[in-house]
C-alpha cells in the first residue's frame, strides 16, 4: 500500500504546523485518504476531553477531519455515515442496543461458549507479549466499549492509548464508561473512528495494536492485518484474540461450506482456522507469530521485524 512522504512545512492558512513540531508522539495521526500528516486548529493535546474542539486538515488532499464530543472522526467519509454499505457483522455493531448490551452481557458470553478468560485475565496473558514495546503508543483496535482501552490506560504502561472503532455508537458507550471511572488519568487517551481497512496513523508510528474478539467481524481481516502491518514500527507488537476452528472441530462434517457460506451472508469470519491465522499475519510481513488456546479461543501475537 503506497504512503507518502511526512511533510513539515506549514499548511494552509488557519491550521498550525504540525505534528511534526510536536514532538514523535504527535507524529501519529494521519489522512485516511493519502496517509500524510495532519495538521490542527488547536493545541494537539491528546485527551478524551479535547476532541470537541479538534478539527484536523489534509495538506496534501485538503481532507478535513472533525471531533465531536466522544471522539475524533477519521473515516474516509468523516461523518456518522458509513460513505458505503458495510458487511452485517459491522453495522449490528453501530446499533445502540448492542452498543448498551456489549459489556452488560455479550461479552461475557464468549466465555461460557468460546473458551475466552475473560478480560482481566486476557490483559494478564497478553502483558508478556507487550513487554517489548512497554512506554510505547497502543491501538485498542475495535475496542467496542472500551473494555481493554480502559484497563490500558489504568496500567500506566504506554505513553498514548487509542481506543477505535467503526461504531459511534461504540464510541459513545465507550465516553461513557471511561468518564465513569475512578482513578483513571484521561490524559494520553483518545477514541478514534475509523475503518481497520483504512488506519488513520502514520506508517511505522505505533508500537502495538490490540483487536480483541475482533478479527473474525472485520470485513477483511486480511486487509486489517496488512494495515496493522503498516503503521507498526519496527519491532512492534500485534496482539488479537478471536475464535478458531482447528483439530478435531474441522472434521465436522460440512463445516468448510457452512463457513464460507456465512461468510459470503454476513461479512463475518467467524471460526477463522489457525493456518488462516498464521498466513494473514506472514502475508503481511509479521514474524514470530505464536499463539494459545483454550477451546474455540485463541491469542494470537506477531511481531512486525526490526
Amino acid at each position: 500500500m503506497a504512503t507518502s512522504q511526512v511533510s513539515s512545512s506549514t499548511s494552509t492558512r488557519g491550521f498550525i504546523t504540525p505534528l511534526s513540531s510536536m514532538g514523535s508522539k504527535k507524529q501519529v495521526l494521519a489522512c485516511s485518504i493519502c496517509y500524510d500528516m495532519l495538521t490542527w486548529n488547536d493545541d494537539p493535546i491528546f485527551s478524551v476531553d479535547c476532541t470537541p474542539k479538534f478539527t484536523l486538515k489534509c495538506s496534501t488532499c485538503n481532507k478535513t477531519y472533525n471531533g465531536n464530543e466522544t471522539h475524533l472522526d477519521l473515516t474516509l467519509s468523516g461523518s456518522n455515515k458509513s460513505g458505503g454499505q458495510m458487511p452485517a457483522s459491522s453495522e449490528i455493531f453501530r446499533l445502540p442496543l448492542v452498543s448498551f448490551l456489549y459489556e452488560r452481557g455479550w461479552r461475557q458470553g464468549f466465555s461460557i461458549w468460546g473458551g475466552f478468560p475473560g478480560p482481566k485475565k486476557e490483559f494478564e496473558m497478553m502483558k508478556d507479549y507487550l513487554k517489548p514495546v512497554i512506554g510505547g503508543r497502543i491501538i485498542d483496535a475495535s475496542c467496542g466499549s472500551g473494555m481493554f482501552s480502559r484497563l490500558f490506560a489504568k496500567s500506566g504502561l504506554f505513553s498514548l492509548v487509542v481506543g477505535l472503532d467503526f461504531s459511534e455508537t461504540m464510541l459513545k458507550q465507550s465516553y461513557d464508561f471511561i468518564k465513569r471511572e475512578e482513578n483513571m488519568s484521561q490524559e494520553n487517551l483518545i477514541l478514534v473512528r475509523a475503518d481497520i481497512a483504512r488506519l488513520p496513523f502514520a506508517s511505522s508510528s505505533i508500537d502495538a495494536v490490540h483487536a480483541g474478539a475482533a478479527l473474525h467481524c472485520w470485513p477483511s481481516p486480511s486487509a486489517g492485518v496488512a494495515e496493522i502491518s503498516r503503521i507498526l514500527r519496527p519491532g512492534g507488537v500485534f496482539v488479537a484474540t478471536t475464535y478458531i476452528v482447528d483439530g478435531p472441530y474441522s472434521l465436522i462434517p460440512f463445516l468448510s461450506t457452512i463457513r464460507q457460506t456465512f461468510r459470503r451472508i454476513s461479512g463475518s469470519y467467524v471460526y477463522l482456522s489457525e493456518s488462516e491465522l498464521k498466513d494473514m499475519c506472514t502475508n503481511s510481513g509479521l514474524v514470530d507469530y505464536t499463539y494459545v488456546r483454550n477451546r474455540l479461543f485463541v491469542m494470537l501475537c506477531a511481531r512486525k521485524p526490526n
